[in-house]
Parts: structure tokens; sequence; C-alpha cells
């Protein structure tokens, strides 16, 4: 008797069909069998079907005769079901990896609940990933089983089957089948929760959503939409059935009528000559079922009041009305932003007409993300020593708090910005500004860039489309033909920028000034920092930061952090950093590990390096910078042949890296347990690639930008200070301790 049933019906899903099954193969979870339920598709479904049966013992093939639809199928995969609980996947979705494990693990910690519910994500077919946004019910805090009065907020997650796992005895005790029709999770979600006698909940993305382009089934236009009446009939007839239930009623009512409102305002899904016929009946259900007593939203009350009294006319109108104001107020916004743009435009071209202002200076980076990078290092350092300057930083309104209170905040496409880029004597940015910037006589524009360059970069994109997607090169080489000065980092990177961004500007070959925070910060500083992360006293902290995959839309991690944590043992904790060209993490991510600290969001990358111990990371130029730190690195290269072909490097990291290489996460897992991470080699490896790469990050580099461009020095500037003669920042943890004791202790 395996653990899990999962039951996967199937019908004209063949495009989706193998990675839905290939989702529940690859789960690290083994104890399940896989049901997957031809519903005489027409398409290939079937022999695919076999296919998977024929090369796993776990998965059993079942083909119906004719025909039944998406309920009665569900009914025949329970019916051969000899699992513990019964799992629902449609064959085009797909599993999160891991879940199996997860959903396993809190049935066993919550005492095998009657019903476990879980997250999803939705999937769009453009690769965009969005949880579910009525996540709160699933938090796990408190009973670890409960019964639905206890938490009626849960049926405000997506009442379908497919988040759920069932025990199938209580399924089997109770009787509960999934009706024909359109709508059938209705009648068994409802009846299931009401019914259980523990609930439980997980909170964790187990489920990928596909959200087809043309949408599901759902969102064809059909009179099957009128199987909705006959659902929640069957819902109440249920509710009848049973007197303990009564209190449900005024609740299920309400719900009703919401999902009456939303089929008949939908557009597409009632035929035009059906939809007086529909609300015919949906006034019929109000009558029949009308039971006060539910909370009802105040924009909602005027829609059920208008079902109740048959107001088809009313409501229909209304709707129109509500649909043309709506229409009008998008119109009014979209003059409203043109007028204003044209306005700025004006306001700007005056602006140009009036002197440079020469002690003024306007920063920005990573499109004006907040105070960060080299462009920070410089403004900081410009204050210092440069009197009477006045500078201003260019960031979203949500970043503001990330700028010294010395210094001015200015918001993009504002009057007060488009002034400071006409006026301002100093632009400096780690990328480019505007396009619609014009470089006047007497301005001096900084480019810092962000990061010493592994990755093809510039004009050498131009032959790889995967990375290069829309860039309009032409544009480009205007923005650098905007440069006065471009920062470099090394002798590396001056070769790379001179030739892949052409143009007449001066290189400052002086290091990157956001790398000076690397030499000037205390152990007790250090200390703090890690305070402020959450990192456990006496612990090992591993900084996690892949870079971005031009060919992916989404990111997919490479590496499994909650079984490296089992490997590495109590001691580590991993501060795990997604690319910020991903967007928030948070989206469709499970509950991380409590050793997992999810820093997406922290603003510093500097910060976080100086709070952990060690780097993991691919082919992010982070390593360039870390490398200062003089602390070991791990380059993980996984699927590189992918990423060589879509992007390219400039040398073989392989062949010349700042420490141990792992091809594959076992590696991965074997250099961590046999500490190979921190031993002489990767010392040795680092010690090369740092004298390559860092021969000017010495503590001085801000210094030296600012004597030369806002003091116009260009003799007596600091000399780097040998590598061999820096005392960059020292860890947390003491370098003699070695994994190994971590893991034995």
């Amino acid at each position: 008797m395996p653990r899990f049933s999962v039951i996967v019906p199937a019908y004209r899903v063949q495009a989706y069909l193998h990675e839905c099954l290939d989702s529940v193969l690859s789960q690290s979870f083994k104890d399940y069998e896989i049901i997957v339920v031809d519903d005489c598709s027409p398409d290939r479904c079937g022999p695919i079907a076999d296919e998977y049966a024929g090369r796993d013992h776990r998965v059993t093939a079942l083909h119906l005769p004719r025909n039944i639809g998406l309920g009665p199928a569900r009914n025949a995969g329970i019916a051969r079901a000899s699992g513990d609980y019964l799992l629902f996947l449609d064959g085009d979705d797909t599993l999160v990896p891991e879940s199996l494990q997860a959903v396993a693990d809190r049935i066993d910690a919550t005492g095998g609940p009657d019903v476990l519910v879980y997250d999803y994500a939705r999937v769009y077919w453009s690769g965009e990933r969005v949880r579910n946004a009525y996540a709160a019910p699933l938090d796990e805090n408190g009973p670890d089983s409960f019964r639905l009065t206890d938490r009626p907020e849960l049926l405000k997650v997506l009442m379908v089957v497919w988040n759920k796992a069932y025990r199938r005895e209580f399924i089997e005790a109770e009787g509960f089948t999934f009706p024909p029709g359109y709508y059938e999770d209705t009648p068994w979600t409802y009846p299931v929760l009401m019914a259980a006698g523990s609930i439980a909940v997980l909170d964790r993305v187990c489920v990928s959503y596909r959200q087809r382009r043309r949408g599901n089934i759902l969102s064809t236009t059909s009179e099957k939409h009128f199987d909705v009446f006959d659902q929640y009939d069957r819902v109440f007839a249920f509710i009848d059935a049973r007197p303990g239930l009564a209190a449900w009623r005024p609740v299920l009512y309400r719900r009703m009528l919401d999902h009456f409102s939303t089929l008949f305002t939908s557009p597409g899904r009632l035929p035009r000559r059906s939809r007086a016929a529909f609300f015919r009946r949906a006034h019929a259900h109000c009558r029949r079922y009308r039971t006060p007593g539910a909370r009802v939203p105040y924009r909602a009350r005027l829609r059920h009041g208008l079902f109740r009294l048959g107001a088809q006319r009313t409501y229909r109108t209304l709707w129109a009305a509500q649909r043309l104001r709506g229409r009008a107020r998008e119109g009014a916004a979209a003059v409203f932003r043109a007028v204003r743009g044209a306005v700025l435009q004006l306001h700007y071209r005056v602006q140009l007409r009036l002197p440079v202002r020469p002690r003024d200076a306007v920063f920005a980076a990573y499109w004006h993300r907040g105070y960060a990078c080299n462009p920070a290092a410089v403004e900081a350092k410009a204050r210092e020593l440069v009197p009477g300057l006045r500078t201003a930083w260019i960031c979203r309104p949500a970043d503001a708090h990330t700028v010294p209170t010395a210094t001015r905040r200015l918001t993009p496409g504002t009057f007060g910005y488009w002034t400071a880029l006409a006026r301002s004597k100093y632009l400096v940015n780690n990328v480019n500004f505007d396009r619609r910037l014009v470089k006047r006589r007497g301005q001096i524009l900084v480019q810092t860039h962000h990061g010493t360059p592994l990755k093809t970069m510039g004009t050498d994109l131009l032959d790889r489309p995967a990375a290069s997607r829309d860039t309009d090169f032409a544009q480009l080489l205007r923005n650098v033909d905007k440069w006065d000065f471009s920062l470099s980092a090394n002798p590396h990177s001056t070769l790379v920028w001179e030739r892949t961004y052409p143009s007449a500007y001066t290189t400052l070959e002086y290091g990157y000034p956001r790398n000076d925070v690397y030499h000037r910060t205390s152990a007790a500083q250090v200390a703090r920092l890690r305070e402020s992360l959450s990192i456990p006293a006496g612990s090992t902290a591993l900084l996690y930061a892949p870079t971005h995959r031009d060919y992916r839309r989404t990111e997919q991690s490479a590496l499994d952090l909650e079984r490296f944590l089992k490997v590495l043992g109590p001691r580590f904790v991993i501060l795990a950093r997604s690319h910020y060209l991903y967007g928030p993490a948070p989206a469709g991510s499970p509950t991380p590990h409590p050793r997992i600290i999810d820093v997406s969001a922290h603003p510093s990358l500097e910060t976080l390096a100086l709070a952990s111990d060690a780097l993991i990371t691919d082919y992010s130029s982070l390593m360039f910078d870390y490398a200062n730190l003089d602390r070991p690195i791990v380059v993980h290269l996984d699927n590189s042949e992918a990423y060589e072909a879509a992007r390219g490097t400039y040398f073989d990291l392989a062949a010349f890296p700042p420490g141990i290489v792992a091809r594959g996460q076992d590696e991965l897992f074997g250099v961590f347990a046999t500490d190979q991470w921190r031993g002489a080699r990767s010392a040795r490896l680092r010690a090369a690639f740092r004298a390559r790469f860092c021969p000017y990050d010495d503590g001085y580099a801000a210094e030296r930008v600012v004597r030369r461009v806002f003091l116009g020095e260009s003799a007596g500037l600091p000399l780097p200070v040998p590598v061999k003669e820096r005392r960059p920042t020292l860890p947390a943890v003491p370098a003699q301790e070695s994994a190994r004791q971590y893991l034995s202790g």
C-alpha cells in the first residue's frame, strides 16, 4: 500500500502530460503510485500514459471506453487507488520539486488529518509565476489540526480538488464522489471540508497551476456553465441531510451568489442568447436557498440584492455602466499621462537652456533601485572630500529610505528629476541614464559599471540573441557616446569595456569603490551585520548567489538548499540571494527552512558578503568582489553548456576559478562534506584569482575616483596597496575551524 495515490485525469493535454508526470516521478519522495486516467482522449494522451506505465511500475494507465468528463474520470481513478492519501493533479499542471516529501512530513507532524490543504502558484504561458493571493489561511501557527469551524477563512483558498491531500479511508467512509458536468469541484470540496473531522494546512506551494494562453475549458463560451446550478443543488442537499452543518448554509449561500455573479459578468462565458435564462435560474436558486446571516461586503450587497429580486435589466445596466466608467477612467488616465509627459519634456527643454550648476551632482544605480553599488560609494566619498558639493540620488519612492539624509532624493519622471539631469554638472550611474538625456557642454558623466565582466557584454552580444533579446544596439552606442569616464576594476575589465563599449571616454582603472568597505569594516561591525540578518552566533553563513540566466524568464534553483543543509549540519545557515532581474522571490515560493535566510530583498550586497563566511555562486560577477575578502568561494557550474551557448564568457572559469569548482549538486555536497571548500587548494586558487582581478581594490578606490573626477587631480592619487599588504575584514568564523568539525559536531 503506497503512501500516496496521485490521480491524473488526461483529456486533450498531450502537450503537457510529459511534464506533469515527470514532475511526480522526479520527486525525492518515492512512496506513491500514479493513476493516469485516459478519458478517451482523441490526442496522444493514451499512448503517453502507456509509455510511462511501461517503464515505471508505479504508473498505471487506465483507459476509459468513452469520454465521461473530468469528475467521473477522477472517480475511476479513486476506484483503482490503494494509497493512504489521495492527491489529484490535472494533466496540464505540475508538482513543485520536493512537494511530496513536504506533504508527507506535514501529514506525519499533524497526526494524519482527514484533509491537508496546501498552496499553489499560477504559472502563465509567458513564464510568469504568481502565488495564490489568499495564502494567509494556510498559516501553520496554531493547532496542528482543526475543523473548518475553527478556521472558516480556509474557504477563501481556491475551491479546487488538486490543492489538497485526502485520507482515502475518510473519503470512502463518507462516500464522496465527483458529479458529472462543469464545476465538479464545487460539490466535492465544500462537503469534504465541512465533513472532515481534522484538517491541517501546509504553507508551501506544491502545485504549479498552468494558465493557458487561451484559458481552460471553463473559459469557453458554452451553455454547460449552467451546470453550476446542479452543483450547488448537490452542496445544499448535503447540508440539508446533515443538520449539524446548518450553520454553513448562509456562508454557502453567499458564496453561491458570488459564483453566479462571476459567471454572469465574465466576458465570453455565457452565449448571449442564454444570459437571460441564466439570470432567471440564478434568481430561482436565490429564492430556494436564501439563508441570511453571512456577512456580505458592501460592494457585493447590490449584486446579491438584484439576483434576489430577479432584476436582470437593472443588473446588466449597472454592470455595463460600471464597465464604461472603468474604460473612461482608463482613457482619462492615458490622456493625463500623455499630457504630463509632454509638459515634463517641455520643462526639461527649458532647463537645458539654463546654466549648469557646477556644485550639483546626481547619482543613480540599478535602474533607480536605491542607494547601492559604486555610485553610492562615490557619492559618500564626494560629500566627504568635495567642499560645497550638493548631491541628489534618483530612486523609486519605495527605496527612498536607503538614501542618506544628507542627500536629496529624486523620484524618476518628476520635474525635479528632469531639472537635475539638465543642470547638474556631475552625472554618475552604474547603468545608463534615460535615453532622452541630452549631454550638455560642461556636464561630466561617469559610468561606474556594476561588476567585472565574466559573461559577454555590450556589442559582443550582437550575435547572441538569447542574451541580447530586444537590445537596441544603436541606442546603446548613443548612450555610450555620452560617457566621459568609464570606471574599471582591473586590466581585464578595461580591455572588455573599451572593445564592447567603443567611444572616446577616458578609462579610470582605479578599482571598484563599492569594494572599499571590505577593507574598512571592523569585526564589531560585522557582528552587528550578522545580528541584523538573524544569523545565529557561532554558525557558518554561506552566501548562495547564482546569477541571471538569459535563456530563462523565471528563476529555477539548481541547488536543493534544504537537502544541502542536511549535508552541512546544524551549525550552518544559508543566505539565499536571488538575482534582482527575477523580481521579488516570494512569488510562488514555499516558506523557507529556518536555516535558509532569504536575503533577496536586502539592499546591500556588500553587507551580505561581509556577514557571510563563504560564497557559493555560478557565473555571478560577485565572485570578483568577494575575492577581496580572501574568504572561500565555491563555483557551482550546473548546466554550463547552456549558459555558454546562450551568453558566453570571456575566459574559462573552470580553468581559472576563484576556488573549488563543482559540476553538479552531488559534487558540491561532497566539496563541503570533505572540507575541500576551505582547504589549501581553495586558498591557492583564490590567491591567484585575487592577484589577477583585484589589483586596485585596496579601500581607496572611491577616493581616487573623487579626486580625479570632482577635484580634477590627475597626479598624487593614492597608489594601490599591494595585495599581500592588504588586511581585509576578517570573517566571523575562524579560518582554522573546518566544515568537518561542524559536521561531526
